[in-house]
């Protein structure tokens, strides 16, 4: 990538850090997509200004792509980077048109989310057993945690204890772009982790997160990852065994039993209606299940 690309990639990147509060690595994947792009200007074309640049540059780059295998969803993803790219540049006066105005995107087809049975999940709470000590103390609430809010991974090792608000029966989530919302307790969780608090090994300083491992250190997603696939794997033959799965049960399971959907949304920290309502298709095939087993004429 020139340095002239580099110098106009730079104000960008900082507006997606600083103004639209962008987690860390999605703004090192679109840094990635621009840089690829860039690149590719610079190879075949002989690095044209930005003003120069047309929506023939941007399919020829994607046309490359296709050819070499990248999936819809990834183009897509190409695309997201480059349109919000050059929409900062009219929001910035740099250009006065976007080449991004023709460029369609890929459809991509739409997979229903997996998620654990009700049945499988009462299980894993009420028959596995989890070791009687700090460390499967930690496992098991983590897990009920995940499942009783729909918390993200992301969401649930930078939680602190000034988080949780025993008075409100809630806590206080940070999730993408530093927004903050009120997940709910009930009364067994929360007296769950109160005592988990209560007892937790000695603070080391400067470390006040919610959760930590026997030493008072803050959970690793990684660890965390690892355990919550070997628990799930003990009751359910799911494919997928990570913990943005008990998050798709969460939402799958509120669904099920008649929640409205923009409290679902609302719960899962979603920006748009649009994003929540992939969990109603889910609903749709339980009553088509109910459905066939019930309806004579099935």
């Amino acid at each position: 990538m020139s340095d002239a690309y580099a110098a106009i990639l730079q104000p960008f990147l900082d507006h997606l850090k600083f103004e639209k509060r962008y987690a860390q690595h999605t703004i090192i994947a679109y840094q990635n997509d621009l840089a690829q792009f860039f690149a590719y200007l610079s190879s075949q074309f002989d690095a044209p200004p930005l003003e120069s640049i047309t929506a023939m540059y941007i399919r020829s780059w994607l046309a490359e792509m296709k050819e070499e295998g990248l999936t819809a969803k990834s183009l897509n993803r190409k695309i997201s980077a480059l349109k919000s790219f050059f929409k900062y540049q009219l929001k910035t006066g740099v250009l006065a048109t976007s080449p991004m105005a023709t460029i369609v995107t890929p459809k991509v087809r739409k997979r229903l989310p997996a998620f654990v049975a009700e049945v499988d999940m009462e299980t894993l709470f009420a028959h596995i057993e989890f070791p009687d000590n700090w460390k499967g103390h930690t496992q098991k609430l983590v897990l009920q945690l995940f499942y009783s809010t729909g918390m993200r991974l992301s969401e649930l090792v930078q939680l602190k204890t000034s988080q949780l608000d025993p008075s409100l029966k809630q806590l206080k989530v940070v999730g993408k772009g530093n927004k903050e919302r009120l997940l709910p307790l009930g009364p067994a969780l929360l007296q769950q982790l109160q005592e988990y608090v209560a007892i937790r090994p000695t603070k080391l300083p400067g470390i006040d997160n919610l959760f930590t491992n026997e030493n008072g250190k803050p959970l690793q997603p990684r660890m965390v990852y690892t355990f919550v696939k070997h628990y799930l794997s003990l009751v359910t033959t799911l494919q997928q065994k990570s913990p943005h799965i008990l998050r798709h049960s969460f939402a799958t399971h509120l669904m099920n039993n008649g929640a409205d959907l923009n409290a679902v949304k609302e719960l899962l920290g979603h920006s748009s209606l649009a994003a929540t309502q992939v969990y109603t298709h889910n609903t749709i095939e339980k009553l088509k299940e109910v459905f066939k087993k019930a309806h004579p004429k099935a």
